[in-house]
């Protein structure tokens, strides 16, 4: 377990750039689909539609699913 930490620890900068790139991506997109769009609240529905995939991931997690993937 502890092997598991310190990689993904490792790793942890990286990831979180990843969502974070991915959250940019889909503002820049927003905007140019949206023009007059509200950008807070477009953030918050996006946050909303990441964190519900996140949910589902963990519920996934938690019923085995990713055990041996």
């Amino acid at each position: 377990m502890e092997a598991i930490r310190k990689e993904l620890l490792s790793r942890k900068n990286e990831i979180q750039k990843e969502l974070e790139l991915l959250f940019k991506a889909n503002m820049k997109i927003t905007d140019w689909d949206v023009p007059e769009a509200d950008d807070k609240e477009a953030a918050k529905i996006l946050l909303d539609i990441m964190q519900e995939k996140i949910d589902s991931l963990r519920a996934e997690v938690t019923a085995g699913k990713y055990n041996n993937y």
